[in-house]
């Protein structure tokens, strides 16, 4: 790329962080680290591409101010954990409402495919939760206890395996991402219709909201995040296929940083989805007020974390 479009391109950037170095602005050390990153590499492009030029000795004095800032603003300890929560994660999730946005609707027509399918094929639910559990959940229906598959095992023991099983199926959606995001879209393809299949089995029985309020005191965390997960992914697949004005490693290094940032987010939300479906959601007699304190308390702190506070913070602290 030619020197006059790398300046084009990232120019504006830069003027923000020189605004910001000259106006002397306070930045949590997740903002001057995320600032000081994003410098080094365009000054490492810079330095391949134009290693005498002004334009990498002037890169090269803004990498040095913000990496001051990083210094003196880093904090040690569970400060610097505080701050993760407080502005690295949200910041990274605020950079890509327009991934989780994506990811969000092909989620909900993948659920969509499977509550049609089940409408149309009641032999559907066998071929994606198979016949075993179908077979079970209906003598479970037949005993009047439809629920009785989270009271089957010790809550200790389900909640090991339950946390590891969420967590490692995240983790495939995450990583799926390398694969130009398609790896990503497959996994969350396969859970919305698993999803959509397992809720409309319900529905055809009769028990739509009887086990909405049962499934969901778990699901609201454990789905949301399995969304979260596959924003992650695409962000990390978008590096690698739209890498812009950077070579694709730089570009890929970039994504997965961010990606990693959000997928980070939720490891909490799924070790408490783990605890809710072990040892809440089993008892299914429980008033519904509380079903749903805890569905829409679920719900509402989503909203919160991963959408609303981003676009808070995003406004701001506006440095990109």
């Amino acid at each position: 790329m030619r020197e006059a479009s790398f300046l084009a391109q990232n120019e504006q950037k830069w003027r923000k962080v020189e605004a910001i170095l000259q106006k002397n602005s306070q930045l949590s050390p997740d903002e001057a680290a995320s600032l000081f990153t994003e410098l080094a590499d365009d000054l490492a492009y810079a330095r391949t591409h134009y290693p005498l030029s002004v334009t990498t000795r002037y890169l090269n004095g803004l990498a040095a101010g913000i990496y001051q800032k990083l210094n003196t603003s880093r904090r040690q300890g569970l400060g610097r954990l505080v701050d993760f929560w407080r502005y690295g994660v949200p910041l990274a999730v605020g950079r890509h409402h327009r991934e989780m946005l994506f990811v969000m609707v092909f989620f909900l027509l993948s659920v969509l495919v499977g509550v049609v399918s089940t409408h149309y094929d009641e032999t559907f639910p066998r071929i994606v939760l198979g016949d075993e559990y179908v077979e079970m959940t209906l003598k479970n229906i037949a005993e009047g206890d439809p629920m009785a598959v989270y009271k089957g095992s010790d809550s200790n023991s389900m909640f090991l395996g339950i946390t590891y099983n969420n967590l490692r199926v995240a983790g495939y959606i995450f990583i799926g991402g390398l694969l130009f995001s398609l790896g990503s879209l497959y996994f969350l393809f396969t859970n919305g219709v698993m999803l959509g299949t397992f809720q409309y089995f319900f529905v055809t029985k009769g028990l739509f909201l009887y086990s909405f309020l049962t499934i969901w005191i778990h699901g609201a965390l454990e789905i949301s995040s399995i969304v979260i997960a596959g924003t992650a992914g695409v962000v990390m697949g978008n590096s690698l296929l739209f890498p812009g004005t950077y070579p694709r490693k730089y570009s890929l290094l970039r994504g997965a940083r961010e990606a990693l940032h959000i997928f980070l987010g939720i490891t909490p939300l799924i070790v408490l989805a783990g605890f809710l479906e072990s040892f809440i959601t089993r008892l299914t007699e429980m008033p519904d007020f509380v079903k749903w304190f805890i569905i829409l308390g679920s719900f509402s702190f989503i909203g919160w974390y991963f959408v609303y506070y981003p676009l808070k913070l995003k406004k701001v602290h506006e440095i990109h």
